[in-house]
C-alpha cells in the first residue's frame, strides 16, 4: 500500500520551507529512521527523518524547490513489488486544520434577537492623521533595537545567534552589518553567563540588549535577573543601577514541550526592582521597546513567537516611543471588561467581535506592562461596566488575572454586580501532544463562556 510522505513542520511557526536536496532516489529502499532529505526553514537546514519502511515510488517535488507548503506530499513510498508509474499526490493534508472546521457545535438560540453592538474608536498613542505603514512584529522590534543603537552608542545587542544568523527568530536582520561584531554580539550557549556578563556591563554603564532564544532558557540566569539587575539599585542606595533590557519569546508556541512553553508574565511581574512589558500589536512592540532601551532600570520585555510574524498598523514618526504603565483600550463597551495582555489580547478581541454579533458589549483593554499596571484604566472601566474576566495563557495559580481580580475586589467591590472570573492556561505541564496542548491553552470560547457568566447571559 502506497504512503505519502508529508513535508514536515520542522519548527513551531514553520508554514512553508525549502525542499534542498534529496538524499534517496527512486527505487531506493528507506528504512525507518533513515534521513531521507535536508529541508531548509527561515531559521536552518534541518534533516527530514523516515518514519515508515518501504521503497521511494515516486519522487512529488524536485530538489531546490521553494515555498513547499507544510502538508503537502512530496514523495510517495511504496512496497516491495508494487507499481509506482501510476501514482499521484492528493490534495495536500488538512489534518492540521482545528477540529472546530469540521463540525461546528450546535449553539443554543438567544431567547430574543440583540442588536449587534458597534465598537467606539478609542484614542491612540500618537497624533491624529498620522501616516501608517504595515508592518510585522519582527519588523518593528528590529526598527526599534536599530533606532536606539543610532541614537545611543551605548547600546548593543548579544545573546545565541544575533549576529551571523541575524537572530533565531530573525528578528535582527541586517543588524550585524549596519552596527558591527562589537555591538551585535553572538555568544556561546550559556545565559547564565552572558546573561552575567551584560549585567556587569550594565553595572559600568553601557545598555545592553540581551536576547534569550526563549525565557524558558533564562532561567539557566534567573539570579543575574533577580539577584544582581533588579535588586543593586536598591541595595546600592542608587549609587549604581543596570539599566538593561531582557527580551525574547515567552509563553506557549506549537508543540514544544513542557519545558518550551511555560508563560513567565507573573514570575517577573513579581520582583521589585524589575520593569516587565508584554505587548500585543506591533506599533506597542516598538514604542515599548524604545522606551525600555531608555529606562534606567532593568526590563524584562516579553515576546511572543506566534505573534512575530503578524502584521499591525505602525505610526510612521521620527521617534515613537509609548511610556510605561498605560493601558489601551482597543474597544469601548458598556456590558463587561475584558482585560488581557500580549498573544491573550487575541482571545480577546475576538471574543468581544462574537459577543457583539449577540448584542453583549465588552470593553478590551491591553495591559502592555505588567509592572508597572495602569490600575487606574482598569477599575475605571469596571465602575463603568461592573463586571470584569481577565485572560492571559499562564498558570491560573497566582496569575496576573488573580492579582487584577484582587485590585477590583478592593477598589471597586460595591461597582460589581458579578464575580471577577480569569481565564488562563489549565494548571497542567503544557502537554506535547497536539490534542492535548490545545485542551491545555485559553481558547476564544473560553472567553465567551466566562463574559456570559458574569453577564447571566
Amino acid at each position: 500500500m502506497a504512503t505519502e510522505l508529508l513535508m514536515p513542520a520542522l519548527s513551531p511557526t514553520m508554514e512553508e520551507g525549502t525542499l534542498a536536496k534529496w538524499l534517496v532516489k527512486e527505487g531506493d529502499t528507506v528504512s525507518s529512521g533513515d534521513i531521507i532529505a535536508e529541508i531548509e526553514t527561515d531559521k536552518a537546514t534541518m534533516e527530514f527523518e523516515a518514519v515508515d519502511e518501504g521503497i521511494m515510488g515516486k519522487i512529488l517535488i524536485a530538489e531546490g524547490t521553494e515555498g513547499v507548503k507544510v502538508n503537502t506530499p512530496i514523495a510517495i513510498l511504496v512496497e516491495e513489488g508494487e507499481d509506482a508509474s501510476n501514482l499521484s499526490a492528493s490534495a495536500p493534508s488538512e489534518e492540521a486544520a482545528p477540529v472546530e472546521a469540521a463540525a461546528p457545535a450546535p449553539t443554543k438560540a438567544p431567547a430574543k434577537a440583540a442588536a449587534p453592538i458597534v465598537s467606539k474608536a478609542v484614542e491612540p498613542d500618537y497624533p491624529a492623521g498620522t501616516e501608517m505603514k504595515q508592518q510585522t512584529v519582527r519588523e518593528a522590534l528590529r526598527d526599534a533595537m536599530s533606532e536606539e543603537m543610532r541614537r545611543d552608542d551605548s547600546v548593543f545587542l548579544m545573546g545565541e545567534e544575533v549576529a551571523e544568523y541575524q537572530g533565531a527568530y530573525k528578528i535582527s536582520q541586517g543588524m550585524l552589518d549596519e552596527f558591527g561584531s562589537k555591538r551585535i554580539i553572538d555568544t556561546p550557549i550559556t545565559e547564565h553567563g552572558f546573561a552575567g556578563i551584560a549585567t556587569g556591563a550594565a553595572f559600568g554603564g553601557l545598555r545592553p540588549i540581551v536576547e534569550f532564544m526563549t525565557f524558558n532558557f533564562a532561567m539557566q540566569a534567573i539570579d543575574h535577573l533577580i539577584n544582581s539587575a533588579a535588586k543593586t539599585l536598591y541595595m546600592s542606595g542608587g549609587q549604581m543601577g543596570a539599566p538593561m533590557v531582557f527580551r525574547g519569546p515567552n509563553g506557549a508556541a506549537a508543540r514544544v514541550g513542557a519545558q518550551h512553553s511555560q508563560c513567565y508574565a507573573a514570575w517577573y511581574a513579581h520582583i521589585p526592582g524589575l520593569k516587565v512589558v508584554m505587548p500585543y500589536s506591533a506599533a506597542d512592540y516598538k514604542g515599548l521597546m524604545k522606551t525600555a532601551i531608555r529606562d534606567p532600570n532593568p526590563v524584562i520585555f516579553l515576546e511572543n513567537e506566534i505573534l512575530y510574524g503578524k502584521s499591525f498598523e505602525v505610526p510612521v514618526m521620527d521617534d515613537f516611543t509609548i511610556p510605561f504603565g498605560k493601558a489601551r483600550i482597543w474597544r469601548e463597551g458598556t456590558d463587561v471588561t475584558i482585560v488581557s495582555f500580549g498573544i491573550g489580547m487575541t482571545y480577546a478581541l475576538e471574543a468581544a467581535d462574537k459577543l457583539a454579533e449577540e448584542g453583549i458589549s465588552a470593553e478590551v483593554i491591553d495591559l502592555r506592562t505588567l509592572r508597572p499596571i495602569d490600575y487606574d484604566t482598569v477599575i475605571a472601566s469596571v465602575m463603568k461596566t461592573n463586571r470584569c474576566v481577565t485572560v492571559e495563557e499562564g498558570f491560573p495559580v497566582g496569575s496576573i488575572g488573580n492579582h487584577i481580580s484582587s485590585v477590583i475586589m478592593q477598589k471597586a467591590f460595591d461597582y460589581l454586580d458579578a464575580p471577577v472570573i480569569t481565564c488562563a492556561g489549565k494548571d497542567v505541564p503544557m502537554p506535547y501532544a497536539a490534542n492535548l496542548e490545545k485542551l491545555a491553552l485559553v481558547t476564544t470560547a473560553d472567553v465567551i463562556q466566562a463574559v456570559k457568566d458574569v453577564t447571566y447571559r
